[in-house]
């Protein structure tokens, strides 16, 4: 959630950079309702204060017309109350939908304004037309999206043979990597509760993008959902900051947005592993970190000699709980395209607000509230399709990096 103090002393500039990122956010109705909101409480309290004050004067010498006034008081305490509780019902779902405010340096404007800021490596050139991965499957067989489709629907995916090798390679990579950088490895429950979603500020925003289970459970549509919620309700102290963790899990989404066919095979799925970075700190350290984690990221592609490049994302192509966020997109030559494989994100402190996650800098000073950041450290099925598209082999056999051979004939 945003500052509303900031919103009420800087209602302007808060409107225009809420408007950045969303332009069709109602922020002129929840400004309304705010002022509505506190101005109820105010009149509330005023009742409450009167009506004491009564009940003071007529524990020494009860009147009719005091009894009277005291009823009346109490009636309408009531009906403020009864219009408190709906005016403020709509408030709150108002204020968490509310998208974070961008950062200065964030672009403005939509997708076609997002900003490549490095690029690393080059194309690679083959002296035949490469191949796509699904069409590298039909000789690989890797994978099997039928047997998949039979037990549990369309776009889930079963992998088999050296898939499975290389996915278990990727992930060992991966988590030395990030464990390297100092993140800690946590392995959190992949169902969560309707509140931990609103945390994370998935929630209300992207209700129905969820599996929910008949026990009012939601599958993890990422671990940066687990993460936020792991210090909820806590205040940290000072000299344990920045905290850093590093999870590999599974996510699921519903996407019902639906998929088209530049997203067929393993670009889009519902169920997909990913490794997840996650830190906290405080306010002043979130750009550092921001970048330490976008370097943590970017040195696997390095390693594994990957073509990618950066983009700064515009405000609107920025995620909900995000300020400011840097896209790692990967090349994929059997697409022909540059693909997401990485979303590095400066959350401030709005997931934190939701959490109730604070610090001290002192045992005697006020708890102020933490900053988070997350970053995809990475999603595997791209990662996947990376590696089989940029080292395929005229033959359509996969050439390996060396990294990934050794590690594979180590773990196999």
């Amino acid at each position: 959630m945003i500052s509303l103090k900031l919103l009420r002393e800087e209602p302007e500039k808060t409107k225009r950079l809420i408007l950045r990122k969303e332009p069709n956010f109602d922020i002129n109705k929840l400004i309304k309702l705010d002022k509505q909101v506190r101005n109820l409480r105010h009149q509330i309290e005023q009742l409450r204060q009167e009506k004491n004050e009564l009940a003071l004067k007529g524990a020494q010498n009860i009147t009719a017309h005091i009894k009277e006034k005291s009823i009346e008081i109490g009636k309408q305490i009531k009906k403020y109350e009864k219009e408190l509780e709906e005016i403020e019902k709509t408030f709150k779902q108002l204020y968490l939908s509310c998208p974070n405010i961008p950062q200065a340096d964030v672009p403005v404007g939509a997708k076609d304004e997002n900003k490549i800021v490095l690029i690393i490596g080059e194309q690679k050139n083959f002296d035949f037309e490469p191949q796509n991965h699904v069409d590298l499957n039909k000789k690989l067989d890797w994978f099997d999206f039928q047997a998949a489709a039979e037990m549990s629907g369309s776009n889930f995916v079963l992998y088999k043979n050296d898939a499975v090798k290389l996915f278990y390679a990727l992930t060992h990579l991966m988590l030395k990597n990030n464990v390297k950088f100092g993140f800690k490895p946590i392995l959190p429950p992949y169902l969560v509760t309707s509140e931990a979603l609103v945390n994370s500020g998935n929630l209300p925003k992207f209700e129905g993008d969820f599996y929910k289970t008949q026990d009012d459970l939601c599958l993890i549509p990422t671990a940066e959902v687990s993460l936020t919620n792991l210090h909820k309700n806590q205040i940290l102290n000072s000299i344990d900051l920045p905290l850093h963790y590093v999870s590999w899990t599974s996510c699921f989404r519903r996407e019902a947005g639906g998929y088209g066919s530049s997203d067929r095979g393993l670009i889009r799925i519902h169920q997909f592993d990913k490794v997840e970075i996650y830190s906290i700190c405080k306010p002043e350290e979130s750009e550092k970190e921001l970048e330490m984690m976008l370097e943590c990221s970017q040195e696997l592609l390095k390693e594994l000699g990957l073509h990618y490049r950066v983009s700064l994302l515009a405000a609107q192509d920025c995620s909900f709980s995000a300020s400011k966020t840097y896209d790692l997109e990967v090349w994929l030559p059997g697409q022909k395209e540059y693909y997401e494989i990485s979303s590095c994100s400066n959350c401030t402190d709005f997931q934190a607000r939701r959490a109730k996650i604070r610090y001290r800098e002192t045992q005697d000073s006020k708890p102020e509230l933490v900053h988070t950041l997350n970053s995809s450290s990475l999603a595997l099925p791209r990662l996947i399709v990376a590696i089989m598209e940029t080292y395929q082999q005229s033959n359509g056999t996969i050439d390996f990096p060396i990294i990934l051979k050794d590690i594979m004939d180590k773990m196999w």
